[in-house]
C-alpha cells in the first residue's frame, strides 16, 4: 500500500516502501545431526548465489554425510518462491538452505 504527502506546491510525493504484513511463525524444531539428512539448496538465482549455496555445502560436508542434496532455483531473485516450489522443497527434504549471493 503506498502512502501519499501533499507538498505545499501541490506536488504529490508517494511513499514506495508500502506496509508489510506477515503473520508470525515458530521456528522450525532443531534437527540433532545433519548426517544422513535429505537437503534442499533454494538458489535465489542472483550472481553469487549458487557459487555461495554450493561452498556452504561443501562445508557442511565436511561434518557428516548428506543422503541426498537436491538444488532448487526460484524463477527470478526479485520476486516470492512460487508456492508449488516451496511444497515440493518441504515435501522432498529434511532441511533446507538458502541464501543471498550477491
Amino acid at each position: 500500500m503506498k502512502t501519499e504527502r501533499r507538498l505545499p506546491d501541490r506536488r504529490i510525493v508517494y511513499d514506495p516502501r508500502g506496509t508489510v504484513t506477515a503473520e508470525p511463525r515458530p521456528l522450525a524444531a532443531r534437527l540433532s545431526t545433519l548426517d544422513r539428512i535429505r537437503l534442499g539448496v533454494l538458489d535465489n538465482t542472483k550472481w553469487n548465489a549458487s557459487k555461495l549455496l554450493r561452498r556452504a555445502v561443501g562445508e557442511l560436508e565436511t561434518g557428516g554425510a548428506f543422503a541426498e542434496v537436491r538444488f532448487y532455483a526460484k524463477e527470478s531473485f526479485s520476486r516470492p518462491a512460487e508456492a508449488g516450489l516451496l511444497d515440493r522443497i518441504a515435501a522432498e527434504n529434511d532441511a533446507v538452505l538458502t541464501a543471498i549471493g550477491d
